[in-house]
């Protein structure tokens, strides 16, 4: 079968700009000292190593009760127009009109839409009728790098068009002012919203680097490291203290495993690119990875400017590593709940 190839990748962020410290100073007003000293809830903010943030609202909105329906309604809107916007870009990347997509991957875990999102901005696009249509939930902070080698696999079976894949997430709208817990007041210090898209073709005119492996691990027994539960007021935050411990102690394994059905070794690896998750666990990949403390430095600059914008996140360092020139393949990581290792594998740039 032919090879995919990643022809383009595009970021998108909404509108309005979270600035660490004043998140931080409207937290501690908001909690009050419930779960940590206003002192200990500052330095939870000041030690996640962001400074700004992209949201769908203003900061303002967060600090309000919003139930379930209204926060649902703010994700169907700003999401549908992330979409739009983001999914535009990658077809201006790649030289294609909408109508020439054939498949369309569309990944979101932050909010409910039923018809997806695809179909919601179908209108808007100028998408083929006959366009293949596949909406994934579920994956979190893992969506990205699946969505991808899913985008690859249906590309590869299906040459004739290219795909289209689309992430979007507004992780921001899990901050609730009404749950006075350590989850979700590490969660309010960390995400961020954003988009990011790419084209995928295994057609005979494809430029761009080879995907050249997809996978994944699960490790089992893992629920409870991460993920949503639903209430009345909307999604909360499932987030285990011990995920910087979790990675450090098993993720050289897993990784081992994919070098290894990639066809490729540690040492040929020219860049690896990860999902940072927060600022504990990019030094914890690092280790495990036998990095170089530091080496992961596109990570912690994401990490600075958008915060942790889940699934989104390790495209948008993707396509910065690319922009910058990496020498050799490249292995893309990103850890979500199952709890899941997804990796891809990217080709030696061809020029």
């Amino acid at each position: 079968m032919p090879s995919p190839r990643l022809v383009a990748v595009e970021t998108a962020t909404p509108p309005h700009v979270l600035v660490q410290t004043e998140v931080a100073a409207r937290a501690a007003e908001v909690f009050k000292g419930k779960v940590f000293r206003t002192p200990d809830l500052l330095s939870i903010f000041e030690n996640t190593g962001i400074k700004t943030r992209k949201a769908i609202r203003p900061m303002a909105w967060y600090g309000e009760q919003h139930g379930w329906a209204e926060r649902n309604e703010v994700y169907l809107e700003g999401a549908q127009d992330l979409y739009v916007e983001v999914a535009q870009k990658a077809l201006n990347a790649a030289g294609l009109r909408a109508d020439e997509i054939g498949a369309l991957v569309t990944v979101s875990s932050s909010g409910i839409s039923t018809p997806s999102l695809e179909a919601r901005v179908f209108g808007r696009m100028g998408y083929d009728p006959k366009v293949r249509r596949t909406p994934v939930f579920g994956l979190g902070c893992g969506g990205g790098a699946a969505g991808l080698s899913l985008a690859a696999r249906i590309a590869r079976e299906n040459p004739d068009k290219p795909v289209l894949l689309v992430v979007v997430e507004l992780s921001t709208l899990a901050c609730r002012p009404d749950e006075a817990s350590k989850e979700n007041i590490i969660s309010t210090a960390l995400f961020g919203d954003g988009a990011a898209a790419a084209v995928v073709s295994a057609g005979p005119d494809a430029k761009g680097r080879k995907i050249i492996a997809t996978g994944e691990h699960l490790w089992p027994d893992t629920l409870q490291i991460m993920g949503w539960r639903i209430d009345p007021l909307g999604f909360g935050v499932i987030l285990a203290n011990y995920v910087p411990a979790f990675v450090s102690k098993n993720l050289a394994e897993a990784a081992g495993d994919f070098l290894k059905t990639a066809g490729l070794t540690h040492e040929q690896v020219g860049r690896y690119v990860c999902h940072p998750g927060g600022a504990k666990v990019v030094p914890a990949i690092e280790e495990a990875l036998q990095l170089p403390h530091g080496s992961l430095d596109l990570e912690r600059q994401t990490l600075a400017e958008y915060g942790n914008m889940s699934a989104p996140t390790v495209l948008f360092i993707l396509k910065q590593a690319m922009e910058r020139g990496v020498d050799g393949p490249i292995v893309a990581s990103a850890m979500g709940p199952g709890f899941t290792a997804h990796f891809l594998a990217l080709g030696a740039d061809e020029g």
